[in-house]
């Protein structure tokens, strides 16, 4: 989603066999995918890309189930970082990708939707923020981070610190291959932190439930909407705006993460591979609203994404029925 993101010319090369590596479709959806009544006549296997983060973890499903319950195509998901998942669409080994954050789009990466490659399929409906969140006792404690500027002071991020970070604070990033500049922002605006990463969106709120529960301070790499956000009452730290295109000049990033329109990306073969799966994506559409609605479940309660995708499809029919004209 979302250091600055290197496309792997590896992964350009041998995406077919990342990809055969990196397969993860699910068997245990809680749907019924037998073909519904009507037109149910696709053969092709879709394969569908999904990222490391709850949302895309939902929709993929969505997706799968929809498509196999009424077009009757295979819909295979694959685990694959935002780094190969551009060359796999080029290729022909991805479909499709039902969210984009347009902050995380590098110039390498937009040169694919240039060549024609691959298909920008239009806005998922959604807004998205990526930002840095402290936790709300940390403003109680620290009244200077109601700007960013608190940051700087040497004693508020001492109160951040850990063992392996010394007296500098600890900022808490999340998966390095997410889009992401917070190494180039703490360099660029001189704010005496470090950044460690949690590997994954889980590994990230298992830290925030940990230091919430000892009233210790986090400032963390988040976004909104998330049900963590809400949960963990996990406030956005307003930084200045940047003075350079942050996606351009990821290490000369000095500033905030603008708000992002998200969107759909498939690849330019699949129409000719399968035009109703193809006009399918390009109807589907889930607003922020929709997007909460699951999202505190699975985050919140542990909720498995193909339970709460078969929930949110049994209580949506007049949206994603709407998807198939």
């Amino acid at each position: 989603m979302l250091s600055s993101k290197k496309l792997l010319v590896a992964g350009l090369i041998t995406v077919g066999s990342l990809l055969g590596a990196a397969c993860g479709g699910s068997d245990d959806t809680a749907s019924d995918t037998t073909a519904a009544a009507g037109d149910c006549s696709g053969t092709e296997t879709i394969k569908i890309a999904r990222n490391n983060w709850s949302a895309s973890a939902v929709e993929v499903e969505i997706v799968k189930q929809l498509i196999e319950k009424n077009l009757c195509n295979p819909v295979e998901i694959l685990d694959i970082d935002e780094n190969a998942m551009f060359a796999g669409m080029s290729s022909g080994d991805v479909d499709v990708n039902v969210e984009v954050w347009p902050s995380g789009v590098v110039p390498e990466e937009q040169a694919f939707i240039d060549d024609g490659s691959v298909v920008n399929m239009g806005d998922l409906g959604a807004e998205g923020k990526i930002g840095w969140f402290v936790s709300d006792y940390a403003l109680e404690q620290f009244p200077q981070l109601a700007t960013w500027e608190g940051l700087k002071d040497p004693a508020v991020a001492e109160a951040f610190a850990t063992a392996a970070t010394g007296s500098k604070g600890r900022f808490l990033g999340m998966d390095p291959s997410f889009s992401q500049y917070d190494e180039a922002i703490i360099k660029n605006l001189a704010l005496p932190f470090e950044v460690q990463f949690s590997g994954s969106e889980a590994a990230t709120q298992a830290e925030i439930a940990a230091l919430s529960a000892e009233k210790k301070p986090v400032v963390v790499y988040y976004w909104s909407p998330s049900g963590a956000v809400g949960k963990y009452n996990l406030k956005n730290v307003a930084l200045p705006e940047p003075s350079v295109d942050c996606a351009a000049e990821g290490d000369k990033c000095d500033g905030d993460y603008p708000v992002d329109k998200l969107f759909k990306i498939a690849s330019a073969k699949l129409e000719a591979k399968d035009a109703k799966v193809f006009s399918f994506f390009k109807n589907f559409a889930l607003s922020t609203d929709d997007q909460l609605s699951f999202l505190g479940p699975v985050d919140i309660d542990k909720v498995d994404p193909a339970v709460a995708a078969a929930d949110w499809i049994a209580a949506n029919e007049a949206t994603w029925s709407a998807w198939f004209n």
